[in-house]
């Protein structure tokens, strides 16, 4: 028995190129639009945040003394690298979004994960209380079973479920 592949569901549909109503239809051609002007603006802000990490890095390595970074100076340029991968995210975001005209959910979590991992990097535990220390904490656990939960969801829907790395696919035995 041959087993039909699966195609990829799509969930929900934001904004339709075709609409009855001819004012929903240009009010989705405006808000496309304005789509693809924040891609192009999300664009220069990805340029903007390299040219800083390499202006960070360009600093702390100019001062005193010359060449050699102290755990601050990391942790500057760690959040500026940090910072530019979260711009990146969310430029694939948005370019998914025009795309396909469905919310990238395990996309849009995954984002937020590295947003809160880049908080926890660049964490100064002396100026930080422990009522901070455990919500960052809390969010980064209900984000994980989030990404978890869609993730598992996702999978078996798209047909892109693969085993872990170093499990073999188990056959099936033989009566």
């Amino acid at each position: 028995m041959e087993q039909e592949p699966r195609r990829p569901v799509i969930l929900h549909e934001e904004l339709p190129a075709e609409h009855e109503d001819p004012l929903i239809r240009v009010l989705h051609i405006i808000i496309r639009g304005s789509i693809r002007f924040l891609a192009i603006l999300m664009a220069m802000v990805i340029m903007w945040s390299v040219a800083d990490v390499v202006w960070v890095l360009y600093q702390r390595l100019s001062m005193e003394p010359l060449l050699l970074l102290d755990y601050n100076d990391l942790f500057d340029v760690f959040g500026a690298v940090m910072l530019s991968l979260i711009s990146i995210e969310i430029f694939i975001n948005i370019r998914l979004y025009l795309g396909s005209n469905v919310i990238p959910i395990q996309l849009v979590v995954a984002t937020a994960l590295m947003a809160i991992a880049r908080k926890v990097i660049v964490l100064d535990l002396e100026d930080t209380g422990p009522l901070y220390v455990f919500g960052i904490a809390v969010t980064t656990l209900a984000l994980g079973v989030t990404y978890w939960l869609v993730a598992k969801k996702e999978a078996p829907a798209h047909g892109t479920h693969c085993p872990p790395q170093g499990i073999p696919n188990p056959k099936p035995r033989e009566e």
